[in-house]
């Protein structure tokens, strides 16, 4: 399927040609958002773009030093100085309730929260709380940080959830057991695709309970980024002539932040470049029933309980 996307560049210049500009001819002051993993790849080239607009932009990284160098860049290039750093590792579960807790308390509102941090590991490794560490980050870090900003993100304006997936979950059935991978052999990119799977079903559950947000999910393509040079050398290195820009890769993620246009569409929804697409490849056999869904959203529910740290939890 990976290599299927050699033509990903060319499949953006050829779809961008549909795109109607002025859905991105939008200022956007006096909204504020919130964008994971903001310090490079996708997340820089939507956070620039947002602050172009006069967006408030609000990075939460793991990474201080590479987190501030972006904050330069971004309020340089923009002039924009309404743009916040935060420091948060999605794969330490407990900060990820102290940090949206403590965010609430400090800021009156939040318009739009765009999950974009991802983590493909090499090998199983384990958080202080004992769980696999892409599943903390991928999965129940980004559960836990949705549903705890929901209250503030329900008092704000024409709020919106997006999550950036991947095309690699299409060839991934959801699977409810083994969350953890104790099992069977570990690898990553597998496992990675999986939890892009887990944050498609995720959407589309939260969506039907949260009806006055907007959510959506998306592929951005194949792109050139720091973390796919890192986790898969072979295919970076093998692909790099035909991958996406940050910027293209950026581009549906900012058209569901900011436009009118995506809020037409019903909530809940899986994208690429700027179009409601499938979340299954024709005669898939990676359907799953709304039993196997419900309980993954269960196993969240209960794991995130685990680790609550004041009543507002709801």
């Amino acid at each position: 399927y990976l290599f299927s996307q050699r033509a990903a560049w060319n499949a953006f210049l050829s779809a961008s040609k549909r795109f109607v500009e002025k859905d991105l001819e939008v200022s956007m002051a006096g909204r504020a958002f919130m964008i994971t993993g903001a310090n490079s790849g996708i997340g820089k080239a939507t956070a620039m773009t947002i602050a172009k607009k006069g967006g408030t932009i609000h990075m939460v990284c793991r990474n201080k030093d590479k987190a501030e160098e972006a904050r330069a860049d971004i309020v340089k290039e923009t002039g924009n100085k309404e743009v916040y750093v935060h420091i948060l590792d999605l794969s330490e579960t407990k900060k990820v309730w102290e940090f949206a807790e403590a965010f609430k308390k400090k800021y009156k509102a939040l318009n739009v929260l765009i999950n974009n941090a991802g983590s493909i590991m090499s090998q199983r490794d384990t958080n202080a709380e004992g769980l696999e560490k892409s599943f903390a980050s991928n999965v129940l870090g980004v559960y836990i940080l949705t549903k705890s900003l929901i209250p503030l993100l329900e008092k704000s304006a024409d709020p919106r959830v997006i999550t950036v997936s991947s095309g690699g979950m299409l060839v991934q059935k959801l699977r409810t057991g083994n969350l953890q991978s104790e099992r069977g052999r570990y690898d990553g990119t597998m496992v990675y695709a999986q939890h892009k799977r887990q944050q498609v079903v995720m959407t589309e559950q939260l969506a039907k309970t949260h009806t006055n947000i907007h959510f959506s999910v998306m592929h951005p393509g194949w792109v050139d980024t720091p973390a796919v040079a890192n986790a898969m050398p072979d295919f970076h290195q093998s692909m790099k002539d035909s991958l996406r820009t940050p910027e293209q890769g950026a581009d549906t993620v900012i058209w569901l932040a900011v436009s009118e246009a995506a809020t037409t569409n019903p909530s809940g929804h899986f994208y690429q470049d700027r179009k409601m697409v499938s979340t299954h490849l024709p005669l898939a056999w990676t359907h799953s029933s709304a039993l196997e869904e419900q309980k993954l959203m269960s196993v969240l529910e209960d794991l995130a309980k685990t680790f609550q740290l004041s009543s507002s939890w709801r």
